[in-house]
């Protein structure tokens, strides 16, 4: 499939490389955990915007005091299997990326825990100690998945063509698409045809198996 050619492991956070959904535990805090994990639902199955869904589910944390933040990133659990993919990409001099639509206040302190080497995910609007119920700048959607694997390849000096991608939900179309090698974690049927291979159970580390890595 990739040999021993020197690769770039990608894949999306939340329901992949870590077994929750970040912004349904930080909802759960406002009261308003079954309304959001419904948007989150319709957006994963590509019912929905992206963009605008991710707007209208942020716009339920207003108001939340920022700790929470810090209390859910205590909250995540990787992906049982995560911990071993990644240590055999290294073991193998392979390199391995996070991008999320969800947030960087919980994916830095997943990525320096994991030993990740790159990660990308939307930015929550904090002021006076309170979330704002908004985004800072532009939402990391399907396109912007993509174009971190683009940017990360070119910083690791690694072909696209080098690379395996996993996701779960329909905004991980665009970087699965563009993958060497895609892998749908127990994926969405608006995911499945961009699927080189599926797992249909969340353990990654069959992952690193099935590439010979451990």
């Amino acid at each position: 499939m990739l040999g021993s050619r020197r690769t770039l492991v990608v894949t999306d956070v939340d329901s992949t490389l870590i077994q929750e959904e970040v912004i349904e535990l930080l909802a759960a805090h406002a009261g308003r955990e079954a309304e959001v994990a419904a948007v989150t639902e319709r957006a994963m199955r590509g019912e929905l915007d992206f963009a605008a869904s991710l707007h209208h589910r942020v716009q339920a944390l207003k108001g939340l005091p920022v700790r929470v933040i810090a209390e859910v990133a205590e909250q995540v659990t990787p992906m049982p299997g995560a911990l071993d993919l990644i240590a055999a990409a290294h073991a193998n001099g392979h390199r391995v990326g996070a991008v999320s639509g969800g947030f960087i206040q919980v994916l830095e302190p997943l990525a320096q825990a994991l030993g990740l080497d790159h990660a990308q995910a939307n930015e929550l609007g904090v002021r006076d100690g309170v979330l704002t119920g908004t985004v800072e700048g532009p939402v990391v959607d399907r396109a912007a998945k993509a174009a971190a694997l683009r940017r990360w390849c070119a910083a690791d000096d690694i072909k696209a063509t080098h690379t395996v991608a996993l996701g779960d939900g329909a905004n991980d179309l665009d970087l699965l698409t563009i993958a060497g090698y895609a892998v749908g974690v127990r994926p969405k049927p608006a995911l499945r045809n961009a699927c080189d291979g599926v797992l249909g159970v969340r353990r990654l580390d069959t992952v690193s198996a099935a590439l010979g890595w451990s």
